[in-house]
């Protein structure tokens, strides 16, 4: 699972979760402010634009997907601290249909050959990993 993973990072990630890691649950706290699907857009349009990311543009681009995800209807995780999630998701409903397809493209981006995917490998955990990735992607309407 993650404890390898943070033991090869160093810091920071403790669960395959979407908000298991420093990067995305600090990435949450935006959304305590926002009070529209911008600040989760404009991070899946950012990182869908770069040829070349790194684990940290990762993690955020699943954190961004998987508040998709829960908007879509997907449960959130006992697992995680998720109140920013929730206060969001209760302020602005249920996610366009842009960012659904921003949210279904950054996980297969993220899920092919991306450094974090690397890491996962590295510390043994990908299969976990990527198995939460199709659970956020399978909840993604259509």
């Amino acid at each position: 699972m993650s404890l390898p993973l943070a033991t090869l990072c160093g810091v920071g990630t403790w669960s395959e979760e979407p908000f298991g890691n420093d990067t995305a649950a600090d990435w949450a706290w935006e959304l305590d402010e926002a009070d529209s699907w911008d600040v989760v857009s404009d991070v899946l349009r950012d990182y869908l634009g770069e040829d070349e990311t790194d684990s940290g543009l990762d993690e955020v681009a699943v954190a961004a997907a998987a508040v998709v995800a829960h908007g879509a209807g997907l449960a959130l995780s006992e697992e995680e601290d998720t109140e920013s999630v929730e206060g969001f998701l209760g302020r602005v409903g249920a996610p366009p249909a842009s960012a659904v397809t921003a949210a279904r493209a950054a996980l297969d981006k993220v899920g092919g050959e991306s450094e974090l995917a690397e890491l996962w490998a590295d510390a043994d955990g990908l299969d976990d990993w990527r198995a939460t990735l199709a659970r956020l992607r399978d909840a993604l309407p259509a």
